[in-house]
């Protein structure tokens, strides 16, 4: 990830436009081989976050949630990495693996994943096997600022 973003913070976001910008914003700073796990209890907001990291890295097509799919790959516009998004807990759940990042190849994506970025949803206790560095991104409705429902807390922490 490129300096010019914050390794670790907390922000609280009260609408899903505010989420899409703060994730764009990240999303122009990842950088090839970056590893970003997403965590937070269902309807939290990762696909919305994701989808504010794809407009930031200016990748193609319309990013929706990989549960069914197990992952996408979305190429990008200008030149830049490719966007990896995955659902980690059924990437493991369907082979029964302790290896995510070999079954992740096993899905035959046309995308070397050191030259992209992967975006793993419900990544949490699986990080430390997609690689020995990730972005740690949480995601949380329990906003203080109880009057918007689309609120979120974002916090995130680069590991390794």
């Amino acid at each position: 990830m490129q300096d010019s973003f914050a390794r670790s913070g907390r922000i609280e976001l009260p609408t899903v436009t505010d989420t899409h910008d703060f994730a764009a914003q990240l999303g122009a700073a990842l950088e090839p081989g970056d590893v970003v796990i997403l965590d937070g209890p269902l309807g939290a907001g990762k696909t919305t976050f994701t989808q504010g990291l794809a407009r930031g890295m200016q990748v193609k097509g319309r990013v929706t949630s990989p549960t069914f799919v197990i992952a996408r790959e979305h190429r990008s516009l200008c030149g830049g990495p490719a966007l990896v998004h995955v659902d980690a807990y059924r990437l493991i759940d369907e082979s029964g693996s302790g290896d995510p990042l070999g079954e992740l190849d096993a899905l035959d994506l046309d995308t070397d994943l050191d030259k992209a970025v992967v975006v793993a949803e419900w990544g949490r206790g699986l990080a430390e096997e997609l690689s020995d560095t990730y972005l740690a991104v949480t995601i949380d409705r329990e906003a203080e600022d109880a009057s918007s429902e689309d609120a979120r807390v974002i916090t995130w922490n680069w590991v390794g």
